[in-house]
């Protein structure tokens, strides 16, 4: 791995631990860059991969390929602030952390995915608005 990639993931630790504390329910939690270029990725303790690494690297790529749509249309309608899908087996929420950057989160199916989607949006509008900007 190069030096840079070395430096962003260590500076998303932080962001992940807190977004990770957020909810018991939280599952896994990755951060990646529009590219499909992983900064920062893991589940919780105990908890199973649903997906091989081929099929969650897909599963990132179509969430890129989804921000890339609504961007399409944010002069009109405005930016997007976060994308949830319900699946039979686990929730998934997505949300851009700046133009380059993508939070992917999946939670228990049972999660209350509200006050999750809400507290990880103020963690990235602190991270946005503190002296050190986005890791």
């Amino acid at each position: 791995m190069h030096k840079e990639a070395l430096d962003y993931t260590t500076n998303y630790k932080p962001m992940f631990d807190k977004i990770m504390a957020i909810d018991p329910k939280i599952r896994f939690a990755t951060i990646f860059d529009m590219k499909g270029q992983v900064l920062f990725s893991a589940h919780r303790d105990g908890v199973a991969n649903l997906l091989s690494p081929e099929e969650s690297q897909k599963s990132l790529q179509l969430a890129i390929n989804a921000w890339k749509s609504r961007n399409e249309v944010s002069d009109k309608i405005g930016k997007g602030k976060y994308a949830l899908v319900e699946y039979e087996k686990l929730k998934r929420i997505t949300m851009p952390l700046d133009s380059d950057h993508i939070l992917y989160i999946t939670t228990d199916v049972e999660a209350d995915h509200g006050p999750i989607i809400y507290r990880a949006l103020r963690l990235r509008q602190d991270a946005l608005h503190s002296p050190e900007g986005m890791p």
